[in-house]
């Protein structure tokens, strides 16, 4: 009969190839792991590509309909500028062709009432004619003052 030696060296040789087929095995499990997890990770990615690209694509969409009614309104606020210019030239206009003959009647009314109550007072023509005169030439002076105060005269 032939009995093989056993020894220490022998034992160690076994434990380490019992250790390195675990380990292997170990290593297989986890790579069939791995590869499963990977397997569906790309799924994944598959199915939000699918689901994702075409929102992408409505949002473009929708993007391109808003800028265009951007732009509509642009064009719509750019008339209404226009329209607000040529209502405040011709306010402008009317407002000049105006404010002379206003101030000329607020003269001629202060002038009289000032005349009349110095004629009234001192009997005299020629001082009543200049005292209205000078009223009336502070009056028109007062009125184009307060007119470059407001904003509208000239």
């Amino acid at each position: 009969m032939l009995v093989a030696a056993f020894t220490w060296g022998d034992l160690w040789r076994l434990a380490l190839a019992l250790f390195l087929l675990a380990v292997g095995l170990g290593f297989a499990y986890l790579l069939v792991r791995l590869a499963g997890t990977a397997g569906r990770l790309s799924a994944f990615i598959g199915g939000a590509e699918q689901e994702i690209l075409p929102v992408i694509n409505k949002v473009g969409g929708s993007v391109d309909r808003v800028n265009k009614q951007l732009d509509k309104v642009d064009k719509m606020t750019d008339s209404a500028v226009d329209a607000v210019e040529g209502v405040d030239t011709a306010v402008r206009t009317v407002s000049h062709a105006v404010t002379r003959p206003v101030q000329k009647v607020s003269g001629l009314a202060a002038g009289l009432t000032y005349g009349a109550a110095d004629f009234k007072t001192k009997r005299d023509w020629k001082h009543a004619v200049q005292a209205g005169k000078d009223a009336a030439a502070r009056r028109e002076q007062e009125l184009l003052e307060d007119l470059h105060d407001a904003g509208g005269g000239s």
